[in-house]
């Protein structure tokens, strides 16, 4: 195999602007000074050259100097609204190909309310939604309580806990006026969906030129060649449910080390087959490459029915707690490997493998 100059390009929390006035869980989404290192170390481990590069306005600079081959890109961005899409665009002026997703795709998902426009445009079941720019707007006819409230633009479950479940008009309220006040930005409140919440885990890249759009013959094979899909995880809240009964915030952060992941998670074959082609059916509409998580709820008082929350495009890939990696770990596939199984994904899609 051909061996390259690899720059990882990530976010340190450490190298985080501070700013006043700014939420205490503003660069909850960066990466530890162990995450980026890791990264580098499996990419040495699979033959190339590797060193880190923080991802902020230096980039400009630092990559014109370094001149790698190819870049392992993980980051979250720090200001704007298609933050994450920074990194790329400054990629590809440069002409410097680089792991995972482009600019818009990027820029769609880090946006959650318009990733359900198009989910909802094209059929694929997601939870009914309405965005609020102001705590007076009234609701919708067809939103019926419990509903979920959370920001619009962040990840790492920021600004989710147990209030963000409401069930009448002074809770919705109040979760609305919070979050417009701590992160000046519109609020995506959907149908909550009570269940259990799983996630699929994929890497690769569909055959052949895609368009993003479902092709309309239902009879037709489904699209998915490509694809190898992670088996399927599940998060075990029980021994938290009398502090935290979703998957929030503190979880993700402060005890993602202690809670209890179930992988492969238990389901029928047919309900896997089903999670697999949606996850396939995100993965195109959104234009997503080399490597994605997409999450869903199925719904208890459905037969179990799945219903989409969102896609993430820049998983996280922290050894031993990242939902990626764990999901990968069921399948016997280590944290080096996973690591070079995306950068090969993206050197064969740019022919360079």
């Amino acid at each position: 195999m051909d061996k390259h100059k690899v720059a990882v390009l990530a976010n340190l929390k450490a190298n985080a602007p501070k700013v006043e006035g700014m939420p205490p869980d503003q660069w909850d989404d960066l990466d530890s000074e162990k995450t980026v290192m890791a990264l580098v170390e499996a990419i040495r481990a699979g033959g190339h050259t590797c060193e880190f590069l923080e991802g902020d306005i230096t980039l400009y600079d630092t990559i014109r100097k370094f001149k790698p081959d190819i870049c392992f890109n993980i980051c979250e961005g720090h200001f704007g609204d298609a933050r994450e899409a920074q990194v790329p665009a400054i990629l590809e002026m440069l002409q410097i190909p680089y792991t995972g997703s482009k600019v818009l795709t990027l820029a769609l998902t880090l946006d959650k309310p318009m990733t359900k426009r198009v989910l909802h445009w094209h059929g694929l079941p997601t939870p009914a939604f309405q965005t609020f720019e102001r705590v007076d707007e009234p609701l919708d006819a067809d939103m019926h309580f419990p509903l979920f409230v959370k920001p619009s633009r962040e990840g790492t479950g920021m600004g989710v806990s147990g209030k963000s479940i409401v069930y009448d008009e002074s809770q919705l309220r109040e979760q609305i006026e919070r979050i417009l006040e701590r992160y000046h930005q519109a609020v995506l409140v959907e149908r909550y969906i009570e269940g259990r919440e799983v996630t699929v885990g994929v890497i690769g890249n569909l055959t052949g030129p895609v368009a993003r759009r479902v092709p309309k013959n239902h009879h037709a094979p489904r699209v998915e060649a490509g694809l190898q899909f992670l088996p399927p995880m599940e998060v075990d809240l029980a021994e938290f449910a009398t502090t935290d009964i979703v998957y929030s915030n503190r979880l993700k952060v402060e005890l993602a080390d202690k809670l209890h992941y179930v992988a492969p998670a238990p389901l029928e074959d047919e309900m896997l087959d089903e999670l697999n082609w949606l996850t396939a059916a995100v993965f195109r509409v959104t234009g997503a490459l080399d490597v994605a998580r997409v999450d869903f709820r199925l719904n208890a008082q459905e037969d179990w029915q799945p219903y989409i929350l969102e896609i993430n495009p820049l998983p996280g890939l922290s050894p031993g707690i990242s939902d990626l990696v764990i999901e990968a770990a069921a399948d016997g596939i280590d944290h080096t490997e996973l690591v070079n199984m995306i950068l090969n994904t993206a050197l064969k899609r740019y022919g360079m493998l």
